[in-house]
């Protein structure tokens, strides 16, 4: 089963969730972000061409403007295979493991894996960002103490989602989370 949500980022921008039902033991949420906005590539892009526009014209160097241009051009390409993500993939199995992927504009996916025997819990947490915000997180087992925390991984880093949609997320990933504990046979 599968279906699509529309809630908004903590700036008011746009998300798109989609909820993938495989199994009770195996769900997949995919947070997706806004595309490039070409208004904002268009005035950057002109920003920095009239600024060296005006120093050519001050200096009367032609690598002025090339350096512009070449500058412009790396710039793109660095912000949309470095920073610029398109969607966030959460993945749940029970049985096996938590995966995190986020899909980069230029195509690049960055994958993390975590065994489901190291999780802990998965919580809604909040932290003060010019306001008080709120991010989905993974909590994982201390491998010294028992009842101890190693880390916390937070998810959807990226897309910054507001607290009705990690909610969403939350509900699901806490079901999964009690029917792995319900069942004898997992490890």
């Amino acid at each position: 089963m599968e279906d699509e949500l529309s809630f908004s980022d903590i700036y008011g921008g746009r998300l798109a969730l989609q909820r993938r039902y495989y199994s009770p033991s195996c769900r997949e949420f995919c947070l997706s972000c806004p595309r490039l906005s070409l208004r904002s590539l268009t005035a950057v892009t002109c920003t920095v061409w009239l600024a060296a526009y005006g120093l050519f014209t001050l200096c009367e160097n032609s690598m002025i403007l090339s350096a512009a241009i070449f500058i412009t051009l790396l710039g793109l390409l660095g912000y949309l295979h470095f920073v610029k993500i398109d969607q966030e993939t959460l993945l749940i199995i029970d049985s096996l493991g938590i995966q995190m992927t986020s899909s980069y504009a230029s195509g690049k996916e960055s994958t993390t894996f975590i065994e489901m025997g190291k999780v802990k819990d998965v919580i809604i947490n909040e932290a003060i960002y010019m306001k008080v915000i709120y991010y989905l997180c993974i909590l994982l087992n201390d491998p010294v103490e028992p009842h101890g925390i190693s880390q916390v991984v937070p998810v959807f880093q990226s897309a910054k989602p507001r607290l009705d949609c990690l909610i969403e997320v939350y509900r699901s990933c806490q079901e999964i989370l009690a029917h792995r504990k319900a069942t004898p046979t997992s490890s």
